[in-house]
Order: structure tokens, then sequence, then C-alpha cells
């Protein structure tokens, strides 16, 4: 991911995640600001709370040569960070519950071309220094046609 552009621009964005056989996928409109080699990817989701209502996430993707940080605000706040080979601290928050963890990446590749992206990444998921997960993630950004 050597290349260097600035500016901003629309993105569709697809996210793969899989965990224990089960698969997930968001896909959403967003945005990506390029800063010199860094990408920062912002979208908005719209998650299941715990009593069952509608909640606003915006979730912010921080994407370097080196790893990414995953860091969501609203009805959830989080962070998480990805290196190859690390195991680095985060946290989760709700209104209902709050915990630290740590991720420990196990695989990351971040493929990017012109305004495409592909950064695949696969971790373990620790909650309280026990093994809570292991996930294997896809994400894809395409930048939006104007018309």
């Amino acid at each position: 991911m050597t290349e260097d552009q600035q500016g901003k621009y629309g993105a569709s964005i697809t996210l793969e995640s899989v965990q224990g056989g089960e698969r997930n996928v968001v896909q959403a409109a967003g945005e990506v600001i390029a800063k010199g080699s860094l990408l920062y990817i912002r979208y908005e989701e719209i998650e299941r709370g715990p009593k069952g209502e509608e909640v606003s996430v915006r979730t912010t993707l921080k994407i370097s040569d080196s790893g990414l940080k995953l860091m969501r605000h609203g009805g959830i706040q989080s962070e998480q960070s990805f290196e190859r080979g690390q195991r680095l601290p985060g946290f989760y928050r709700s209104s209902y519950t709050q915990f630290n963890l740590s991720t420990d990446t196990r695989k990351l590749d971040i493929k990017r071309a012109g305004r495409s992206l592909t950064v695949s990444w696969e971790y373990d998921l620790y909650v309280y220094e026990e093994l809570s997960g292991q996930f294997a993630i896809s994400l894809h950004i395409q930048e939006e046609t104007q018309l």
C-alpha cells in the first residue's frame, strides 16, 4: 500500500466476517479519506441493541502499511488494532457492558490498486485474557462512480 493519494471520495464498502462457521456481511456506503500513505474509511451501520432496538454505530478504519485500527462510536464504542504477529489491546463498551479485549493477528494482507482496496485478516480475540473466538475478515472498498 505504498501509493500516496490525497483527497476524499465516496466508496461502497463490503465487510465479511466469518467466525465459527457463521458468516456475516455488511454492505454500506461510506467515504475514504487519503492522507499520504494512510487511508481512513468511514461508514455508518445500524445494529440491534440488547433490547432489539436499532442503534446507529459510526465506524472508522485507519489503514497504514503495517496494520489497521477499527474504531466504532455511537450505540457501541470499541477499538481494535491489527498488526501481523502482534497481540494488541482494545476495548468494547455499550450501555449494558464493557470489557477490555486484545487481538492476536495471524494474517494481514493489504492490497491497494488506485482507489480500490482489499484487506483481509485473521485473528484470535481475547476477552479478559481468555480466547473468545477466531475470526477471518475480508474488507473490500470500491470508489463509487460519479454519474
